[in-house]
């Protein structure tokens, strides 16, 4: 079975310890969530396993395989498929020209086989009506359908999703659940952090969370509702799914 596994990070900017000893792990068909207040270290946890930011102690494990220090274009290769928060997509490209320039990357597929591929996807992310329009043309539940579409044309084994419900309307924010759940059925292991804590923990079923750099607590979104230091320090009181 493919696990895509971080062990004991640690991470310090200017002799500051950011990160301390943080573990997590995602299965095929997982959604997992690393939260956690700003500036607790789950930025730089989630960096550290895209390959964004080199971790100083630990290491991140693809299948066994030490990946700690693979660039980002190779983890991609290996299966670990990234989308930021900013834009991604070719601003200038059509939608069918966005996807089509993740698949010829791909050399080992014909042309005929790219084609299908390219169609399946503009289908199965209901993007077709809009495969002429450019990228800047976009809404953002457009947009983010597109990144996402995208990145599945690399094939990946295991998708890091960056604040996907940042900057959508509340429609497209339950148009990318959506996704995410889909995403999951596809069989693929899902990473996500995201400021909003509500959206997050009501898609995944396992979540991290991370305070002053340490992992404060692991488990399913009732245990951690149900865990008193975790309202302590991050969501309070009286915070309700």
């Amino acid at each position: 079975m493919d696990v895509l596994e971080a062990n004991q990070l640690a991470k310090s900017y200017k002799g500051r310890q950011v990160v301390r000893d943080v573990s997590l792990r995602v299965e095929p068909g997982q959604i997992v969530g690393l939260l956690g207040p700003n500036g607790a270290g789950k930025t730089t946890t989630f960096y550290m396993v895209v390959g964004l930011v080199q971790s100083e102690g630990g290491n991140i494990s693809l299948n066994g395989e030490d990946i700690s220090h693979a660039p980002m274009h190779e983890r991609a290769r290996k299966g670990i498929g990234y989308l930021p928060q900013e834009s991604s997509i070719f601003r200038k490209l059509s939608v069918s020209d966005n996807i089509m320039a993740i698949l010829e990357t791909r050399k080992t597929l014909t042309s005929a086989e790219r084609d299908q591929i390219h169609d399946d996807l503009l289908e199965e992310f209901n993007i077709g009506h809009i495969a002429k329009s450019k990228g800047m043309a976009l809404s953002g539940g457009e947009r983010r359908r597109v990144e996402i579409a995208r990145a599945l044309a690399a094939e990946p084994k295991f998708i890091l999703l960056d604040e996907p419900f940042a900057g959508v309307d509340p429609i497209s924010v339950s148009d990318i659940k959506k996704i995410i759940e889909h995403l999951k059925a596809r069989g693929l292991g899902i990473l996500i952090t995201d400021h909003n804590v509500r959206e997050t923990l009501s898609v995944c079923e396992h979540a991290y969370i991370v305070s002053h750099g340490e992992l404060i607590a692991s488990g399913t979104p009732d245990q951690v509702l149900a865990n008193q230091q975790v309202r302590d320090v991050y969501l309070g009181e009286q915070f309700q799914l």
